[in-house]
Parts: C-alpha cells; sequence; structure tokens
C-alpha cells in the first residue's frame, strides 16, 4: 500500500486570543504547535492524523468539531471523560504586540499514553512529525519515543519541531538536554533562531550550525522571522529572504512554514541538491509570511497556489 499522510503526536490546545489591550476579554481558536502544523498540512492538501488524548467536556467538543471542520483524522486519538484541554492565554502589551502570558493545564498527566498507539497509523502515513511538547512529560516523552519506534518500522520520514516554550520546562538545562537528545532521531529538523542559540549556547547561526554538524542532520531549517530563513544540506548553506507582507499576527508563522516544508518533502520527496532545497524554502517562505496577516494561528487561509 502506497503511504500518504502526515502524522502530528501533540497535545490540542485552545487559545484564548486577547480582543485588546484590555486583557479582559477573548477570541477562542483552536491552537498549538502540533494542531497548526496538521491543519497546516491538510490546507494543503495532504491527509493528516491526529494523535493525542481528548476529553469530553465543551471545550472538547469545540476541538473535535475544529478538526471535524478541518478534515483532520483523529480515529487514532484517545478519549477520556477526565481529561481537560490545555488553554494559552495570549496577551497584548503596550505597544500592540502579542505575546503568551500564561498556560492552563488542568489535567496535565492526562496524556496520549504508549501502549494507546496504534501502529496502523504508523503503516497507512508516510511522515512523522513531532515536536518539544511532548518531551517535557516523562510519560508523554515514552509515548513520543514509542511513536519514533513505529515511524521508524515502518519506513516514515521524521519530522522534529524544536517549538520550545521554557515556562513548561522544569530548567533550561532539562529542556537544553532533552530536546537536544532527540535532533539526532530526525531526518528534518526546524529550530527558530533562537531556538537554535539556546540549545547550542552559541550566539550566530553560524556558530550554531557549526555545532550542530556534529549530529549529521540531514535537513536542518532556521527561521528567522521577518528576515527569512536558511537551510544545511551536506553542510551547504542556502538562504531565502521572506516575502513582504503586512503582518498582523505572526503567532503560528513557523507552524505554517513547516507545513509548508512537510508538503514539499511528502510531494516531491527528500531533496539532493541545494537548488531543491531552495524552491523548498521559497514555497515554506510564502506560507509562513501568509499566516501572519490575520489575528490567530490557523486564521489566515493559505494553500499550494498562495504565492
Amino acid at each position: 500500500m502506497d503511504q500518504q499522510g502526515v502524522i502530528s503526536l501533540g497535545e490540542a490546545f485552545v487559545d484564548f486570543i486577547s480582543k485588546d489591550r484590555t486583557n479582559t476579554q477573548y477570541k477562542q481558536l483552536l491552537g498549538g504547535a502540533t494542531v497548526n502544523v496538521a491543519v497546516g498540512t491538510r490546507r494543503l492538501g495532504i491527509p493528516a492524523f491526529y494523535l493525542c488524548k481528548l476529553g469530553t467536556d465543551e471545550i472538547s467538543q469545540f476541538v473535535e468539531q475544529e478538526f471535524r471542520t478541518e478534515n483532520i483524522n483523529t480515529a487514532f486519538s484517545v478519549y477520556s471523560e477526565s481529561k481537560k484541554i490545555c488553554g494559552v492565554y495570549v496577551h497584548v502589551n503596550a505597544s500592540g504586540d502579542r505575546y503568551f502570558h500564561s498556560y492552563v493545564n488542568p489535567t496535565p498527566d492526562e496524556v496520549l499514553n504508549a501502549d494507546e498507539l496504534r501502529r496502523e497509523v504508523f503503516e497507512q502515513a508516510k511522515i512523522f512529525y513531532f515536536g518539544s511538547g511532548t518531551l517535557f512529560h516523562e510519560k508523554a516523552k515514552k509515548t513520543t519515543e514509542t511513536a519514533l519506534k513505529y515511524a521508524k518500522d515502518s519506513s516514515n520520514m521524521i519530522a522534529f519541531d524544536a517549538n520550545l516554550r521554557l515556562k513548561r520546562w522544569e530548567s533550561k538545562d532539562h529542556c537544553r538536554q532533552t530536546v537536544s537528545s532527540f535532533l539526532k532521531k530526525a531526518h528534518l529538523v526546524k529550530l527558530a533562531e533562537d531556538e537554535l542559540n539556546f540549545l547550542t549556547e552559541t550566539n550566530s547561526i553560524e556558530a550554531g550550525i557549526d555545532k550542530l554538524s556534529k549530529w549529521k542532520i540531514p535537513y536542518l531549517f532556521i527561521t528567522m522571522g521577518s528576515k527569512g530563513a536558511c537551510a544545511v544540506l551536506n553542510g551547504n548553506k542556502v538562504f531565502v529572504p521572506a516575502p513582504a507582507v503586512n503582518a498582523i499576527d505572526t503567532t503560528g508563522a513557523g507552524d505554517a512554514f513547516m507545513s509548508a516544508l512537510l508538503y514539499c518533502f511528502h510531494e516531491k520527496g527528500m531533496p539532493g541538491k541545494l537548488s531543491q532545497i531552495k524552491e523548498y524554502l521559497q514555497f515554506a517562505n510564502r506560507i509562513g509570511a501568509a499566516a501572519t496577516t490575520e489575528i490567530g494561528s490557523l486564521s489566515a487561509n493559505f494553500n499550494k497556489k498562495t504565492k
């Protein structure tokens, strides 16, 4: 059977986006990095599987309805009556910029367990994608390790986006050591510039890339916000500037960028030349930029024809 689709493993979130600078009224939106990537890949035409633990309350029903609207396959997720969906409050500061204010996680130990994973989804899909949101919790980390084994057994391409949220870790050292140990398990790794510097304890992209070279990551991508992004293939770097857009909210831009990369790898395969990598970067930059033109990580519409 021809393997098709991208598996995203993680936690579903609800983003409570402040409507104004008073930070007293919020708009409820589906969110979470791995959710954003699942939605992004589906919008680009790729089958998307989402693996998580869902509840049965009103918020969980909202999340499930949003998944249905986006045509995300949750048949391999698990339900628990006691599970409460995580929430993220996004506030607006005096300058009008948005920032992550606080996390709400009423049931932190209600995560997908390793024995709740089903091998058949990995046998169906082509790519397995995960982030650091499954690594700070010991039980979730074991689930991720099992998922990586199933992905490897099923010959999935493995993609990792650090997506660091230091507030969720017990310490910077724990975060750095754990996340770094997973970088070498993936074929494709995406890091933001500040994440690269944090993980490698360097202060430049060049120094960070040089420090990561010992792990021989096949495809390394570094995003640099409005400046653009670069990629490394066999020690060779290529940079592509970002297109100019009227950016309103950068929440989820990196996830949209990752969705676009996964689309390229899924549809066109693993690139062997820098010219191919450059094409992938150009497309990912366009999708990432398009995601910043509306408030909320999933509010902006984009597809394969996005200019």
